[in-house]
């Protein structure tokens, strides 16, 4: 299975401008954003061969991708709903 990356512009991208405004002004949202960009570059990485994972480990590493992505996602909803 070949991984994509997805940004988060394209996870959510009716919010651009408030992702925008978060990554300029949110210091806990750059460390999730960052977090988030450097595990789906080790999803890329594993999956392509260039770093040897156990499927156990590579489970687990997109497990975090999604919890990181979750907690993204609630802290976009509360921003919209404040």
């Amino acid at each position: 299975m070949t991984h994509i990356p997805q940004s988060l512009h394209e996870a959510f991208p009716a919010e651009a401008d408030l992702l925008r405004q978060l990554k300029a002004e949110d210091r806990h949202f750059q460390l999730l954003a960052s977090r988030y960009d450097e595990i789906d570059q080790q999803i890329l990485q594993m999956e392509a061969g260039e770093d040897p994972a156990t499927g156990e480990r590579l489970e687990e590493v997109k497990k975090q991708r999604l919890a990181l992505l979750d907690e993204i996602a609630s802290l976009i909803a509360s921003q919209t709903t404040a």
